[in-house]
């Protein structure tokens, strides 16, 4: 099956864990294809239809929830990661490497 490149990011997102983040430039990095730009504007565009894809679960390099102001409200990405159990705090992931997750430990955990 030929899927498209925002199908692929969604794909990638809708596997990261509960409770763990990953980045733009990683979900680009694994799918070879693309930029991190391109990785948020797919999410971006998921968010204004009925998905459930995990868009919140995906924030910049540094930890920053810099995608936040594109969900419903300013504050609902980072209301969803408490939920989760990740903590944010000044729209930035506490202990972002603890959290970190790349998606090739899905090919890990499929060996």
């Amino acid at each position: 099956m030929n899927t498209t490149y925002f199908e692929a990011v969604y794909d990638v997102v809708r596997v990261i864990p509960r409770g763990r983040v990953t980045t733009y430039g990683a979900i680009a990095d694994f799918l070879a294809l693309g930029s991190a730009r391109m990785v948020g504007w797919a999410l971006r565009h998921s968010l204004d239809e009925a998905m459930p894809i995990p868009a919140h679960r995906v924030v910049n390099r540094k930890g920053e929830l810099t995608g936040r102001l594109h969900f419903a409200t300013p504050t609902l990405m980072a209301e969803r990661l408490i939920a989760e159990g990740t903590m944010v705090e000044d729209n930035q992931v506490i202990a972002f490497p603890e959290r970190y997750w790349h998606p090739r430990e899905m090919l890990e955990n499929e060996v």
